[in-house]
């Protein structure tokens, strides 16, 4: 029998429900639900997920140690910084009112002037790389925050002897991408900075700070706390570029003020080039030749 009008208003209504049903943001399995995932409420999820997935492809890729390298992200290959000087030597003919304008020519002169960090942090981690990564080991591998300038130099090193290396990348509003010299596998990004650091330490054999801005002397201050507070591993916390860092912190005037221990100042070491600053991990960690 043909059904009635009320019968199939009545198809008509539960089909949209049951089309309502499915398409409902409820009915979504959870660990597919990313709007939901992403309510601030949920934030222990996505930090607990953060944490956990990193772990898992360090161990999944049999990462028992790193070397971690941090540095300022505008330090650039000297070529780079020759253009970028040139640029900026333009601009301020063309504008020689423009405080900024002249002011940015002595900024881009400085950064030429360090230009040969980015070197040396390729060196010092094409020599790390070169000696832990043999025999299928993967002890020592250089890990760096992902980002462009210094820490690309370091994966480059690796990248340079086909080396395994890892970056542990960031979001930042101005959207960094991660640089090219990293493993695929072994490039990660996070969303919360607190998770990023604690992989840094985790597995850390030696941290090596080339010369950089905050996100650099935030990195040193946090290893900085924890060596001296006892919270993590020993390591030798490297700071490259004897003048720079001289110039920039004084660690002594804090003993002399009293608010550091003297011997607090014995976790510092200085390196003024790659083999000065192997060196120290060597030395630190008795490693054979």
């Amino acid at each position: 029998m043909p059904q009635s009008t009320d019968e199939a208003r009545l198809a008509e209504s539960v089909e949209r429900n049951r089309q309502a049903i499915l398409a409902s943001p409820s009915y979504k399995l959870a660990e597919l639900d990313v709007e939901f995932i992403g309510r601030p409420d949920q934030r222990p999820v996505r930090m607990q997920l953060e944490l956990d997935k990193a772990e898992t492809v360090l161990r999944e890729n049999k990462i028992r140690s790193t070397v971690v390298v941090f540095g300022g992200t505008q330090i650039v290959p000297r070529e780079v910084a020759e253009v970028r000087l040139a640029e900026a030597k333009r601009q301020a003919k063309s504008l020689p009112d423009d405080a900024k304008a002249q002011r940015a020519v002595i900024r881009a002169e400085s950064i030429l002037a360090k230009s040969h960090f980015y070197d040396e942090s390729r060196q010092f981690g094409r020599m790390v790389s070169d000696y832990c990564q043999t025999d299928d080991k993967c002890d020592l591998v250089v890990m760096t925050g992902g980002g462009p300038g210094v820490m690309e130099a370091a994966n480059r090193g690796a990248f340079d002897i086909g080396a395994k290396s890892i970056g542990l990348n960031i979001v930042l509003p101005h959207e960094q991408e991660p640089n090219p010299y990293i493993t695929p596998e072994l490039c990660l990004t996070f969303h919360y900075f607190a998770m990023r650091k604690f992989h840094f330490i985790l597995r850390a054999a030696a941290l090596v700070i080339f010369p950089g801005g905050f996100g650099t002397l935030d990195e040193l201050f946090e290893v900085l706390t924890l060596r001296q507070t006892g919270r993590m591993q020993e390591i030798p916390i490297i700071m490259y570029g004897t003048d720079y860092w001289n110039r920039i912190i004084d660690f002594q005037a804090l003993a002399d003020e009293g608010v550091v221990a003297d011997e607090h100042l014995k976790l510092i070491h200085y390196a003024d080039s790659p083999e000065a600053a192997w060196k120290i991990v060597v030395d630190f960690h008795r490693l054979g030749p």
